[in-house]
């Protein structure tokens, strides 16, 4: 386009004059067909959040046919602006790096070695063992009487790629099961 704009003011015939060159455009016309793959038909655009740090920076994510082809920063998201950190930029790289894990990986106590778990497998093990855990320390009542219905056996520690809406969830889930959070504050 700055070629073509550029062209009729004859900026391109200026420069090419003073470079000494004879081409008549720099680009071959194979490279001035080139257009974006989001373009392509079919591909569809979903609004998504970043997963790293908690700041909730606006992704677009390109994919078609269940393949992610491009994820970019929105430029309608009013925390970002359609940037993002280099982190996030690195996004698409995550998704799609042959390196990335796509199994659940587990370590039994005293093994020496990593084994595949299916996923249903891992959270069927989870969940007995929450609800184990629950079941072995959990407390109706304290020595007074008073009604505390609670179980202080199970701790979650949170994380930057945790965003809001995750610790909400996260949070829900512990108190339904009567988890209670600890916080240490300092006192005033």
């Amino acid at each position: 386009m700055f070629l073509k704009v550029a062209d009729a003011d004859e900026l391109w015939s200026k420069i090419k004059n003073h470079v000494g060159t004879t081409v008549k455009h720099p680009l071959s016309p194979a490279s001035r067909e080139l257009r974006a793959r989001i373009k392509d038909p079919g591909v569809k655009k979903s609004v998504s959040v970043c997963p790293y740090c908690a700041v909730g920076c606006s992704t677009l994510v390109y994919h078609r046919e269940g393949r992610i082809i491009d994820i970019e920063g929105n430029p309608d998201s009013p925390v970002n602006a359609g940037t993002l950190c280099p982190k996030g930029s690195a996004i698409y790289g995550m998704v799609v790096s042959p390196h990335r894990w796509t199994k659940v990986r587990y370590r039994r106590s005293y093994s020496d070695h990593w084994e595949d778990l299916s996923l249903d497998e891992a959270m069927n093990m989870i969940a007995e063992r929450v609800k184990r855990s629950r079941d072995e320390t959990f407390e109706e009542t304290n020595e007074e009487g008073k009604k505390f219905n609670r179980s202080m056996a199970v701790a979650s520690v949170g994380g930057a790629t945790i965003d809001n809406e995750e610790n909400y969830l996260i949070t829900k889930l512990l108190h339904s099961l009567g988890f209670v959070r600890i916080t240490n504050q300092a006192r005033i």
